[in-house]
C-alpha cells in the first residue's frame, strides 16, 4: 500500500513539473503570437487607410473639395 501511495504522489509530482515547465516555455510564445499578430494588423490597418487616401479615390476627392470650399468661404 505504501509503494502505491509513493507512486501516485510520484506521478502527480511528475504531472505538475511537467505541466509547469510547458507552461514556462509556452507562455512566453503565446505573448509572442499575441505582438506578432496585433503589430500584423496595425499594419493592415495601416495600409488600407493610406490606400483609401491616396490621390484619385473618391475619400481625397472629397476632401479637397471640401478644402477648397473652406478657403474659398474665408477669404
Amino acid at each position: 500500500m505504501g509503494k502505491a501511495v509513493a507512486f501516485l504522489l510520484a506521478v502527480i509530482g511528475a504531472i505538475v513539473v511537467v505541466g509547469w515547465v510547458v507552461h514556462a516555455i509556452i507562455g512566453p510564445l503565446f505573448y509572442l503570437a499575441l505582438i506578432v499578430a496585433l503589430v500584423g494588423g496595425g499594419i493592415y490597418l495601416y495600409g488600407k487607410a493610406k490606400k483609401s487616401l491616396a490621390p484619385g479615390t473618391r475619400t481625397q476627392r472629397r476632401i479637397e473639395a471640401a478644402q477648397k470650399t473652406y478657403r474659398m468661404r474665408n477669404r
